[in-house]
């Protein structure tokens, strides 16, 4: 009955989003107040009516319900409860529903939060983010159905894939979907400019916090990822550049871009139309995204691989939403006249020398994804475009970045000294200057880990330093630079953050890049090898009974320079039910990097495989991940970000009847 409800829901839903998607364009049309204040609740009727189908698939799930075909599909009753709940968006019908509840969700929170913008803005978007969700609900409801049911229901299921049975896949595409989704609004923020034919700081300041919002949980999202591919695949590597990774990465980079030329539209009353091609662009990156997992085009660990009808359905919506919008932007962006005038060298002129380099680093990532695709179309041919091509291209596009990523901050709005601005940074320089000495004092190199991590202590350091400029540390008593960091604003310290965040992860790069040890080999019990400054023994393997796998469990001694010990114990598990074998790597980290065991087969000679790591500096990668994280929630926190909490006054109106003005 859950079941039959939940489908029920879904197809309610469907009927909501269609009101969703006219009332408000009506009511903004027609100016009439009393559509207007309907329009946004439809939107929340529409989030509650998917989130209670989701809870329905779920409540399946949770009881093993196997007259579900979509249950039987992709759940046993040996799996322990955190997977029978993941299972739900572990396959291509429940992450579908998880992507239109996501969906829906932000239209709901725009409706919530969004009283303090103009009526008709705030119905058109509400509207725009109802198309969208009536193509994906057809989309559900016609190709992908959760709630299948199946005559004859077997007494258990298949199960799930045994890669999938992991905490970090658990949080990994909630993140994910949370990023890619969120970029709906600032799309439909751009939509209903462009209808109602205004761009203004206003709806800058409007748009801002709904994209860092987005970029925030991306961000998180692709972190999370990138670890769980280092721990749970076992080939010590966090980035391969799959096509399926550059699916989440393009509408990262488009996103990043589109947060800073924000700022100029509300600092400045410029670069509209180009922020509104930003906006298009990044969410009509995550349709990309949504379109090649799931479209069979393209063979990855992280792809559904379904039935390619399917993708011809969501490329249908692809070309609508996003040859619409670009149609649309075609005809009105022209008639978005620019505001504010610049100097090449200002704070606006590095804004706009960081969006052009973002935006040459996605379309370099575009092309590289999806040249293989057009060509074997075209002619048939298959080629792979791999690291190298990546790594070749992406560098040499991100150095300048990085390198004006400390000036920018130091420059002045409208018209800015160059020369100035770097002499602000004489103490970065010395110290980068220092830092690459002792990293060639301490590794002998090579060349690139000394610009990696030259570039990184750059970027780390400016960063700072700005920071304490604007506070002025030291060159204050420490009680006034102490009142103007509490009174300085959030979004400042989030900049911060978020910028010295990109130098760790830096810095975790090109250390686990250019130091990492590798060894493999096989060993009998009791041997040793020794790998850098690291002694490994193999002391014995045991089978173990998991709650729905065996494993077969290694206990392997490691004797640290200094004579420090540790323990680890890889697995290597086959899952009863799938069949399917998983290497579990054992990982010990710390501040200067990851020692790292991975168990294989044993060989024709009864040893066993074996590969150990030493992977200098690369929890710097994930920290630093996380230090963003923490800087765009720490902007996002921010009291002029928050749309619907304008900072008011604390006077008291004047007897005389008339209103105190808000603060700004």
């Amino acid at each position: 009955m859950i079941v039959e409800l939940g489908h029920y829901a879904l197809v309610l839903a469907l009927a909501m989003a269609f009101a969703q998607s006219t009332v408000p364009f009506l009511a903004a049309a027609r100016n009439d107040r009393a559509l207007l204040r309907v329009a946004p609740r439809t939107a929340i009727a529409t989030f509650v009516l998917i989130a209670f189908s989701f809870g329905a698939l779920t409540y399946a799930y949770v009881t093993s319900d196997f007259s579900v075909l979509n249950v039987v599909e992709n759940s046993h009753t040996a799996k322990p409860l955190i997977y029978k709940i993941t299972g739900v968006w572990a396959n291509h019908e429940g992450s579908m529903l998880l992507w239109v509840m996501i969906l829906s969700l932000f239209g709901a929170a725009v409706s919530a939060f969004g009283r303090n913008l103009p009526p008709s803005l705030l119905a058109r978007v509400v509207g725009v983010m109802g198309l969208i969700a009536v193509g994906f609900l057809l989309f559900i409801l016609l190709t992908s159905n959760p709630f299948d049911r199946i005559a004859n229901p077997p007494l258990n299921g298949q199960g799930m894939n045994p890669l999938l049975q992991d905490p970090g896949i658990a949080i990994h595409p909630p993140f994910l979907y949370l990023g890619y989704v969120g970029f709906s609004v600032a799309f439909a923020f751009a939509v209903a400019a462009l209808i109602e034919g205004r761009v203004d700081p206003a709806w800058a300041r409007w748009v801002r916090p709904w994209t860092l919002a987005a970029w925030v949980f991306l961000t998180a999202g692709i972190g999370l990822g990138s670890w769980w591919s280092y721990y749970e695949l076992g080939w010590g590597g966090w980035w391969f550049w799959d096509p399926v990774e550059n699916a989440s990465f393009m509408p990262w980079l488009a996103g990043t871009a589109l947060l800073h030329s924000a700022i100029v539209v509300e600092k400045r009353d410029a670069l509209k139309s180009w922020t509104i091609f930003l906006a298009i662009i990044a969410f009509s990156f995550s349709l990309l995204g949504t379109f090649l997992v799931r479209s069979g085009a393209l063979t990855s660990v992280h792809a559904f691989a379904t039935d390619p009808k399917r993708g011809i359905f969501i490329l249908i919506l692809l070309a609508i939403s996003v040859g619409g919008s670009f149609a649309l932007y075609a005809w009105r962006a022209p008639t978005l006249k620019g505001g504010g005038l610049f100097q090449p060298i200002s704070r606006e002129g590095a804004l706009v020398f960081n969006n052009v380099l973002l935006s040459i680093a996605a379309a370099m990532v575009f092309m590289g994804t999806l040249y293989p695709l057009f060509l074997e179309t075209l002619t048939g041919e298959k080629i792979s475009v791999g690291a190298p091509f990546f790594d070749a291209t992406f560098v040499p596009i991100m150095t300048p970045l990085i390198i004006a990523m400390a000036i920018g901050p130091f420059l002045s709005w409208k018209r800015a000294d160059l020369l100035a601005a770097i002499g602000k940074l004489k103490l970065a320089i010395a110290i980068v200057v220092v830092a690459v000495l002792v990293t060639y004092w301490l590794s002998g190199g090579p060349a690139f880990a000394l610009f990696g991590m030259g570039l990184a202590v750059w970027l780390f350091v400016g960063s700072i330093l700005e920071w304490s400029g604007r506070i002025k540390l030291f060159r204050a008593p420490l009680a006034n630079s102490f009142r103007r960091m509490r009174n300085l604003p959030r979004s400042a310290h989030g900049m911060t953050l978020a910028h010295a965040g990109v130098a760790i992860v830096i810095a975790g790069i090109t250390g686990s890049q250019a130091w990492t040890t590798e060894a493999v080999q096989s060993m009998a019990i009791g041997d040793s090898v020794q790998v850098g400054a690291y002694n490994f023994t193999l002391n014995d393997i045991k089978e173990i009974q998991g709650p729905n796998y065996m494993a077969r469990r290694a206990h392997i001694t490691v004797q640290h320079p200094g004579d420090k010990t540790t323990i680890l114990a890889p697995e290597k598990r086959i899952y009863t039910v799938e069949g399917r074998p998983t290497t579990e790597a054992a990982i010990q980290s710390s501040i200067t990097g990851d020692v790292y065991a991975v168990l294989g087969d044993p060989d024709e000679n009864n040893n066993w495989v074996t590969r150990f790591y030493i992977k200098p500096m690369i929890p710097w990668m994930w920290v630093g991940g996380l230090v963003m994280v923490f800087g765009g929630l720490m902007s996002l926190s921010d009291r002029r970000y928050r749309v619907g909490a304008p900072n008011r006054s604390r006077k008291k109106a004047p007897k005389s009847g008339h209103t105190a003005q808000p603060a700004e």
